[in-house]
């Protein structure tokens, strides 16, 4: 059996990836992004013990002999909400890391960026597993917005890496 840990994981990254970002925005005395990446934090890392749990409750279910296929859908539904709002936090924190590495000084926009990064990497497992979730149905709009944020973290690395990486 699959341990309950990749959903937990980006949880928990998308959380230190905010840390990160707080991090950086705090040492450009920018307290306003600071205070949005701890928000985010805190939004991000209770979501991995609620990811984990609603893994458990529905390999429960589908574990059970003559399992109740309503109930089933409903606790993937209910795992699926998880990480889609792992997903979405993801990307919201991808997007602040890479406005925060536009305003930060030089020395510090790397470690922003790989906030970013690290962001990033979490909303395509989070979208992922949605994905996986929802298998049975794939026009499901929480597929396309679990994309969406993986998109608009994707959007946000390129942006903040191409100014990391162009010269001065």
């Amino acid at each position: 059996m699959r341990l309950p840990a990749a959903g937990p994981l980006a949880a928990v990254v998308t959380s230190e990836a905010a840390a990160v970002v707080a991090a950086v925005a705090r040492l450009s005395g920018d307290e306003a992004d600071a205070a949005q990446a701890e928000s985010l934090r805190a939004r991000s890392y209770p979501l991995a013990a609620a990811d984990a749990e609603a893994y458990v409750a529905a390999a429960a279910q589908l574990a059970r002999p003559a399992g109740d296929d309503a109930a089933l859908g409903r606790l993937l539904e209910d795992a699926a909400d998880v990480l889609l709002a792992i997903a979405e936090a993801a990307g919201d924190v991808a997007e602040l890391a890479a406005a925060v590495a536009d305003r930060c000084s030089a020395p510090l926009r790397a470690d922003a960026v790989g906030a970013a990064m690290l962001a990033e990497a979490a909303a395509r497992v989070a979208a992922h597993l949605v994905e996986i979730n929802l298998a049975v149905t794939p026009l499901d709009g929480r597929n396309a917005r679990a994309r969406a944020a993986v998109d608009a973290a994707a959007a946000a690395v390129r942006r903040g890496y191409s100014d990391t990486t162009s010269p001065s």
